[in-house]
């Protein structure tokens, strides 16, 4: 089920693709693709907890609907 906020969780993580594939082919170094990949990856997963935590909050609601 896509929801307003997939849509927009879907266009953040887009951006952030984008932004770190840009700066990759910059990149002048091995350590510094590196360093790119690892900020991506936190902020990659910060993006991922902050939808989870989203989609439990809809999810708590459909349930309170059933009880």
């Amino acid at each position: 089920m896509v929801t307003p906020s997939s849509k927009s969780y879907f266009r953040v993580v887009d951006k952030s693709h984008r932004k770190y594939s840009a700066a990759l082919k910059r990149a002048r170094s091995r350590q510094a693709a590196m360093n790119l990949y690892w900020r991506h990856k936190r902020e990659h997963e910060a993006l991922l907890r902050r939808h989870l935590r989203e989609e439990m909050v809809d999810l708590n609601l459909i349930k309170k609907k059933f009880k």
